[in-house]
């Protein structure tokens, strides 16, 4: 059963009639106020989606600065960054800075990352992939960058100032960060993979294959396979495993009036399409009193597994109401499911 329970927030912002957040601005300083007030009520982790072309969080490091910077505690975490618009190099620098600024707390979550408004919109950033193939791409990508983080040297040195013949790493290095990299993997093939470099497990709310089985029970199968796979690998430290929900606890008026509606409608499984030809299995929604959440999670095999649960907030409604629901979900889910 998850041991530590995070959020995970898109960053939605909207002109729109319920909003409380209307612009970008609203969005990254509530995205701060937000993690200081989950460190208050116990949660521990803030994870952001990093989503491009859209009115969500999009460059993931100086907000991570500065929420390290109001908090001393909490894990601050992407889910997931594209990998495919990054450059590998730069982005090792912006981590190690971030995750000193932090004193270890990051824990980064990366991979392909997920459909775009853009048509292949990484190549806006500069990157083409050689030979079409833009998941390789991204897999490339991630080696490149764990390399650096781990101190491989990368460049040659200049003779005129360096009497030293080796190539130079990158600087700073931030000790064990490499150990804080986790790969969304949307299938079971790609956590095997993932288990293969070294990496954690970020499993989310829907996987990009589906066996007829309910979601739970596939998810619970991928983790398993991850974790086959990392003992065959060798790994000398032991790798975390989340997994995304979303959660909803009714606790007052204002909860019930905008999900109450919603509870039964979202309690299965859909499959869908997230991409032409790629069939889709989608987890359910959590939505209802705590009593009820605490026997249904009880239930969902996935949650059992991992050891990280990361529940999807509806971060447009604001502060002060996903901090009500993250205190509940703190205080007297995370109790109840021991």
């Amino acid at each position: 059963m998850a041991t530590k329970i995070g959020f995970l927030s898109f960053g939605h912002w909207m002109d729109a009639p319920g909003s409380r957040v209307v612009t970008g601005q609203d969005a990254l300083l509530q995205a701060i106020d937000l993690s200081v007030a989950a460190e208050e009520v116990g949660i521990d982790g803030a994870y952001f989606r990093v989503h491009h072309y859209a009115k969500q969080h999009s460059a993931p490091f100086p907000l991570l600065a500065a929420i390290a910077a109001r908090t001393k505690r909490i894990e601050l975490g992407t889910g997931v960054i594209d990998m495919r618009y990054e450059n590998p190099m730069y982005m090792a620098e912006e981590a190690a800075v971030t995750d000193l600024i932090s004193s270890g707390r990051l824990q980064l979550g990366v991979s392909r990352g997920s459909p775009e408004p853009a048509l292949a919109g990484y190549q806006a950033f500069g990157y083409v992939p050689e030979d079409g193939d833009h998941a390789e791409m991204a897999r490339h990508k991630t080696l490149i960058f764990l390399r650096a983080i781990q101190g491989a040297g990368v460049a040659n040195p200049d003779p005129r100032q360096s009497a030293s013949p080796e190539p130079l790493a990158l600087e700073p290095q931030s000790p064990d960060l490499h150990q804080r990299i986790w790969w969304g993997a949307g299938s079971r093939k790609t956590a095997v993979w993932a288990a293969e470099q070294g990496m954690n497990l970020m499993s989310s709310t829907l996987l990009t294959e589906d066996t007829g089985v309910p979601f739970s029970e596939l998810q619970a199968e991928q983790i398993q396979q991850f974790r086959d796979a990392w003992d065959v690998a060798g790994h000398h430290w032991t790798p975390r495993v989340s997994v995304s929900r979303s959660i909803i606890p009714l606790v007052d008026d204002e909860s019930r009036r905008y999900f109450g509606v919603r509870a039964q409608a979202e309690a299965k499984d859909q499959v869908g399409q997230i991409e032409p030809g790629e069939l889709a299995r989608f987890g359910r929604s959590y939505i209802g009193e705590i009593d009820t959440l605490i026997e249904e999670l009880k239930e969902d095999a996935a949650v059992q597994a991992a050891d990280t649960l990361l529940v999807t907030v509806p971060n447009a409604l604001g502060v002060d109401f996903n901090a009500r629901m993250l205190e509940a979900i703190s205080k007297e889910l995370r109790t109840a499911l021991g």
